[in-house]
Parts: structure tokens; C-alpha cells; sequence
């Protein structure tokens, strides 16, 4: 059983992309289940419609217990009063974009491999993704898959917040935190579902099983 910090350990990490329940629902359903991350990411959208979109969901957010990030578009970002942005290897600098926003006080930092997440160190982005760990759909031009034990040796390598993604479902989260992993980003297994907030109580369950350590109790206290 893993027993991180609280702050570096902040568990589910949802991914918004075509939700077949809608945006709002899934992004009420994170807040509800106080999830410390939701993303919005759409990728083949218009500006104005992601900003539209962004600017509904920072609305239900706000004042909660749960971040918004939009991903890829500092500038989208901060025009959505978004918490943070998070950045691909491929999108602006994340140095550069940090200087053209400091109200964005969320960074994230996408890394798909051992190099990658080292040279993160010196950007000291908030966290960084770590994947993808299975073969997924949700990219057009998808990395190379990492598989459970290179994923394993990069997260406990580096000492940035590091959030593992990529194909991780119901199925085979598990798997996924008894190989190391604390933190874990799902889009599928959420945006696919009919109701989010039964697929993110399934994950959370979960995660608690295998990331929580029980409650101390005195030796000879009797259970609460």
C-alpha cells in the first residue's frame, strides 16, 4: 500500500473530452466528489467554443475545492479565469507562457519519458503527466506506450507531483497504483459513463483500497 503526502497525493485526475453526459454534469459530479483537478480538453474545437465552454465551467468550480485547467492554450486559459493550463511538449514553452501569465497558478507538464520528465525538473511545473501508460484512442498521433513498469520507474524518479495517464480504466487502475503511481488522470472511463458521478465513485473507491492508509488507531483502542 502506498502512504504519500496529502499534498502530493491528490488521487483522481479528471480529463473532460465529449462527455455523453455533458461537460456541466461531469464537472458537477468532480466538484461533488471533491477531486483536486478537473481539465477541459478539446482538442478539434474552435477558440470561442472552448472558451465558451471553459467560462461555464469555471463557474462551477469556483469557490470549491476542485481546480480547473484548461489544456494546451495559456491565453484560453487565462480568458477563462481558469486555475491553470496544461502543457504538451509540443505547445508554447512552459517557461515562456508562465511569464506571460502569472495569474495562472496551475502548470501542468505532459512527459513521456525518462528524459522528458528530468528536464521537467528545471520548469518546476506543478505536476507533471506521466504516460500514456496503455494504448489509447483519445490522441490523434498517440506516443509510444510506456507500459506499468517504465511508467513505475519514472514516477518514483523524479520529485515533481507526477500524474500517470493513459488508458487507465476501472479495469486497471488498480494495477496502476500497486505499480507506484499515486495520481492518475481518466478521461474515458468517466466521459464514456452515463453517470460520472457513479464511474468516479467506482474510481475513488478504488483508489482509497489501494493509496489510503486506515486510520491509526491506539493498539487496545476500541474501532470508532
Amino acid at each position: 500500500m502506498n502512504t504519500p503526502n496529502e499534498e502530493a497525493a491528490f488521487g483522481l485526475y479528471l480529463i473532460l473530452t465529449d462527455p455523453v453526459a455533458g461537460y456541466e454534469r461531469c464537472t458537477e459530479a468532480a466538484v461533488e466528489a471533491r477531486l483536486r483537478y478537473v481539465q477541459l480538453r478539446m482538442k478539434k474545437e474552435p477558440p470561442d467554443r472552448i472558451l465558451a465552454v471553459a467560462r461555464r465551467l469555471r463557474a462551477i468550480t469556483a469557490g470549491t475545492a476542485t481546480r480547473f485547467i484548461l489544456n494546451d492554450d495559456p491565453d484560453l486559459a487565462a480568458a477563462a479565469g481558469a486555475d491553470g493550463v496544461h502543457l504538451g511538449q509540443e505547445d508554447e514553452p512552459l517557461l515562456q507562457a508562465r511569464r506571460r501569465h502569472p495569474e495562472l497558478l496551475i502548470w501542468g507538464l505532459s512527459t513521456h519519458n525518462e528524459a522528458q520528465a528530468a528536464a521537467a525538473v528545471a520548469l518546476a511545473p506543478t505536476y507533471i503527466g506521466v504516460g500514456p501508460v496503455f494504448p489509447t484512442p483519445t490522441k490523434a498521433r498517440p506516443d509510444p506506450v510506456l507500459g506499468l513498469e517504465r511508467m513505475s520507474r519514472i514516477i518514483r524518479s523524479t520529485p515533481l507531483p507526477a500524474v500517470a495517464i493513459g488508458g487507465i480504466q476501472e479495469s486497471n487502475l488498480a494495477e496502476v497504483l500497486r505499480a507506484g503511481a499515486v495520481n492518475v488522470a481518466v478521461v474515458r472511463a468517466v466521459c464514456r459513463h452515463p453517470d460520472p458521478a457513479v464511474a468516479i465513485r467506482r474510481l475513488l473507491e478504488i483508489w482509497r483500497a489501494e493509496v489510503q492508509p486506515p486510520p491509526f488507531r491506539a493498539p487496545g483502542s476500541d474501532p470508532a
